[in-house]
């Protein structure tokens, strides 16, 4: 019997699955067992014709049994990233690969001709495989560049099955991948070229609003009339944020990898994602799930803008299943073959008109909705949902002369240079406290009690200006400590130390929600 080191994908963490593959005297089937999905129970078929292939004798020729034992057993198997070690199993099992499968790991899809087809997730196996201490990992030459951003392990890639056996007979040997040596950072792409803040007209006090959310990775939702600019706007937002360093880079890339939407040509996602799904999408699309747990939208836009336009048009079910993701920056999924957990600390950009026809307390067109429907449409979007968004600003129509206006406003580079700067002082706010615990804070808006606490000190003036505004609009403990937090970013895109009067003030100004629904008047 052989044993060959494979790796399955749950969730997005990987895991080491032992392939065990016997031969022995009887009739000639082939069997897989080890609770395996139907794509891994047809790698039999794959696999006997890449052996036959690439010049080998395939299971057939033996009139033996062959069994392949998966295992553990209890992990439920999916996929075709098996292939390559059991067809590795049954050569070396047949006595036709002579070489050692110590320290090796496979993992790959095969074609019928013994080439080698790209999988999902290699960058997780490839981490987990440095964990354990495996020295040599092989997968398909597609994936090992996206693998070789791990360093500390040999990643090989290889074109076919037929190369891969003179490579591990010593016959025709390959080089390993190159590691990655240096972080490219490049913020420049289509969206940012597109949409660059110098060329938004007016709307001075929403950019404002939208840097703030920037320097401290605040959630912010904009209401407004259509054609104000909120779709604009989110949109530009991506032209502000920070670079990303190479750790954050990794774990999105490493989510990417999983999701099957890495490019295979730049295998580091190096810009931060921007994520617009559909107001249609649904649950799973949005948190993610499905019978084998995938991450959903809020994932993919982990370290990155999630922007839902049309806001109240989400079902009700799926923007409440928001509030966990919103609080915690993580997403449980569990369904029957297992728990899966992904990461989801985004920033939330959401936009909606604040009526059906989009223009209840417009001063240039009157509101044509009746009282019952526009509080029907309002009641779409919860309290609580909106309790736990740092920032409410509204976007008002522009006026005439500041859309003719040739003038450009403030670019997006100068923005993003305070962006930056305030960022860079929360990083060094932070560092110490992240030696001491494993999860990473990386903004304000992360900040749990304890360090609002610590890091948010008012003075008196401060404090009776904040008592007065809890008071009088009634802010709930979790608004409490969201405007401590905006205040507290405010304050360091100054580059002040600590928090005055005119940060909270600015801070409160945010928080205000005053629901602006149509009153008939009454005989």
């Amino acid at each position: 019997m052989i044993r060959v080191l494979s790796a399955s994908i749950l969730g997005l963490d990987a895991q080491i699955i032992e392939v065990e593959v016997d031969l022995y005297g009887g009739l000639h089937s082939f069997t897989i067992v080890g609770l395996a999905d139907k794509a891994v129970e047809e790698s039999k078929e794959r696999v006997s014709s890449a052996i036959k292939n690439s010049g080998a004798k395939y299971p057939k020729k033996f009139n033996k049994r062959v069994t392949v034992n998966l295992a553990p057993a209890t992990v439920k198997k999916e996929g075709a990233l098996h292939d390559l070690p059991i067809a590795i199993g049954f050569l070396a099992a047949s006595e036709q690969l002579q070489c050692s499968l110590d320290g090796k790991l496979f993992i790959g899809e095969l074609s019928l001709d013994g080439k080698l087809r790209s999988v999902n997730g290699a960058l997780a196996i490839a981490h987990l495989a440095k964990q354990l201490g495996i020295k040599e990992f092989y997968l398909p030459k597609i994936n090992a560049r996206e693998a070789a951003l791990i360093n500390g392990i040999s990643v090989y890639g290889a074109p076919s099955l037929s190369d891969l056996i003179f490579h591990l007979e010593g016959k025709k040997k390959f080089s390993p991948e190159t590691p990655a040596t240096a972080f490219s950072k490049n913020i420049q792409n289509k969206l940012i070229a597109e949409t660059d803040m110098a060329h938004i007209k007016g709307q001075t006090h929403v950019k404002r609003a939208l840097e703030v959310a920037a320097a401290g990775g605040h959630n912010i939702i904009m209401a407004g009339p259509p054609g104000g600019g909120k779709t604009l706007l989110a949109r530009a937002l991506a032209t502000i944020l920070p670079e990303m360093d190479f750790d954050e880079a990794l774990d999105v890339s490493k989510i990417y990898s999983v999701a099957g939407l890495l490019p295979k040509h730049h295998p580091l996602v190096t810009t931060r994602p921007f994520r617009s799904p559909h107001h249609s999408s649904s649950e799973s699309a949005l948190i993610g799930g499905g019978s084998w747990p995938k991450p959903g939208e809020i994932s993919l836009a982990h370290r990155g803008v999630l922007f839902l336009d049309e806001f109240p048009e989400i079902h009700r079910d799926v923007l409440e299943s928001l509030r966990q993701p919103i609080e915690e920056g993580m997403i449980t999924v569990s369904r029957t073959h297992g728990t899966a957990y992904f990461p989801a600390r985004f920033m939330l950009v959401a936009a909606y008109n604040p009526c059906p026809c989009g223009y209840l307390n417009d001063p240039k067109r009157e509101c044509t909705c009746s009282p019952s429907q526009i509080t029907r449409y309002q009641k779409k979007i919860s309290g609580p949902i909106l309790d736990r968004i740092d920032i409410h600003i509204e976007v008002p129509r522009v006026a005439y002369e500041k859309l003719a206006s040739d003038a450009l406003e403030e670019a997006s580079a100068e923005i993003r240079k305070r962006v930056e700067r305030a960022r860079t002082t929360q990083k060094e706010r932070f560092q110490e406290e992240n030696q001491k615990r494993d999860a990473i804070l990386y903004t304000n808006s992360e900040m749990t009690i304890p360090f609002i606490k610590k890091y948010c000190h008012l003075n008196e003036e401060s404090q009776n200006l904040l008592r007065t505004a809890v008071n009088r609009l009634s802010l709930s403990a979790r608004s409490y400590h969201k405007v401590l937090k905006l205040a507290r970013t405010i304050a360091d895109l100054e580059g002040k130390e600590f928090i005055d009067t005119l940060h909270v003030a600015e801070a409160l100004q945010y928080r205000e929600r005053e629901e602006k629904t149509y009153q008939p008047t009454l005989p």
